[in-house]
């Protein structure tokens, strides 16, 4: 299983990286820092996780050390939504460079298709609770994205929670084509068409949420943890391997790349083998029989969820068709 898949530019992609979302203050540096050590060299990270100053300081400290070169690492990061206006995307771009203590990126993406309004709240809402979103067109942020690219300040752009419709409407109006979308993926969720969409138009996929994200914000344990599911843990007994190596590899044989988040270093290390074994066709078949199209990860609707997400956020909501 190779540790690289090439990029629509020719870029080499590390296939497995460090996920940071949900990382708390304190421990994220020393994550970015267990994971360089132990082999990764591909970080994801985004502005509204509000921990790339301390991502930065880890690259910082393991790049002093001389062992590993810039050019050697991966470094994702994500424009938020409250800064979609065009004028807006350079200078968020080169915040998140500033926080990193970087010179370029080399993947930016658009964190989601829809936009916030405009200004220094994060999650701008009403007097009711409703987050309040304004009406910017997604492919003009994209024009924003490449010109971002056509001044080196980051070398690949891509794509996160878009749906099918969406990133045809970005391919057919860029002048620089999408290099990765990045969507949420797991055993429970395995999005097979949008993951197909994508492949057959040259864009890598990246997975977030790949373990399920149990310690994610309003987590229903009622829907069942993909680290204790039954099915999942036989097959990593008989690899003698952890559910988390089994979900990872799931994904590398479907040619996604995978994001696992943790900040406890044996996690992290063993998060990254994965090269050492092979999950079988029925291995494989298995796993895709516990899809059960259930999506974690939403953005916010209205305070008492009284209405329809796809009612909520038309046109813009990024789940508004099957894919």
């Amino acid at each position: 299983m190779a540790r690289f898949i090439t990029l629509n530019n020719g870029l080499k992609f590390p296939t497995v990286g460090l996920g940071t979302w949900l990382a708390k203050p304190g421990e994220v540096e020393t994550a970015v820092v267990t994971a360089l050590q132990a082999g990764y060299r591909h970080i994801d990270c985004a502005y509204v996780y509000g921990n790339e100053t301390e991502v930065g300081q880890g690259l910082k400290q393991v790049l002093a050390e001389g062992k590993i070169t810039r050019q050697e690492l991966f470094i994702v990061s994500k424009l938020w939504n409250t800064r979609h206006t065009p004028a807006d995307v350079k200078p968020s771009l080169k915040e998140s460079l500033t926080m990193l203590g970087l010179d370029y990126l080399d993947l930016y993406l658009i964190h989601w298709p829809h936009a916030f309004k405009s200004g220094a709240e994060t999650f701008p809402k009403d007097a009711q609770d409703n987050v309040l979103y304004e009406d910017i067109h997604y492919c003009d942020t994209w024009k924003a994205m490449e010109a971002c690219v056509e001044e080196g300040l980051v070398k690949s752009i891509g794509l996160s929670n878009f749906n099918s419709l969406q990133i045809q409407d970005v391919i057919d109006k860029s002048t620089i084509k999408p290099a990765v979308l990045q969507v949420e993926i797991h055993p429970y969720f395995q999005q097979e068409k949008l993951v197909t969409f994508a492949q057959q138009r040259n864009i890598v996929v990246t997975a977030f949420s790949c373990l399920g994200s149990p310690n994610r914000p309003g987590l229903d344990k009622s829907q069942g943890s993909i680290l204790e599911d039954p099915v999942l843990l036989e097959i990593a007994g008989r690899h003698s391997k952890s559910v988390a190596q089994v979900v990872i590899r799931w994904l590398l044989q479907r040619n996604i790349v995978a994001i696992p988040k943790s900040v406890t270093k044996s996690r992290i290390v063993d998060n990254y083998q994965v090269t050492d074994f092979e999950l079988s066709s029925d291995d494989m078949n298995k796993i895709k029989a516990l899809d059960k199209n259930l999506r974690s990860v939403v953005p916010l609707a209205d305070k008492n969820g009284k209405k329809e997400f796809r009612d909520l956020l038309a046109p813009h909501f990024p789940f508004a068709v099957e894919f």
